[in-house]
């Protein structure tokens, strides 16, 4: 990983970031910095998981090529997805409130 794939994976972390909060609307903690972590971490997750699938089961569609300086979109949103609902649940058991 170079300087530049990290650049885009920022870039990317937020807009997906931003997205999965549009689609899953509950209040991240740490305003923009918090969504910036969930961010790199949906898109941590989503390029794993799309491996993970892609190599177990041979999961090839057209729309998860989409990707920007080889980070792919669809799995980055859907992790971050998956990364906002984890994280505001377990937050929410906590006594965490909206």
């Amino acid at each position: 990983m170079d300087l530049s794939h990290l650049v885009v994976q920022l870039f990317i972390a937020i807009a997906c970031g931003l997205i999965g909060n549009m689609l899953i609307p509950r209040r991240i903690p740490g305003k923009f910095a918090g969504l910036i972590v969930v961010g790199f971490a949906g898109v941590w997750l989503g390029e794993w998981g799309y491996q993970l699938l892609k190599r177990q089961y041979g999961l090839d569609w057209p729309l998860l090529h989409w990707s920007i300086q080889s980070v792919p979109i669809i799995p980055a949103i859907v992790g971050s997805m998956i990364v906002i609902y984890i994280l505001t649940t377990f937050l929410r058991w906590g006594h965490y409130s909206q």
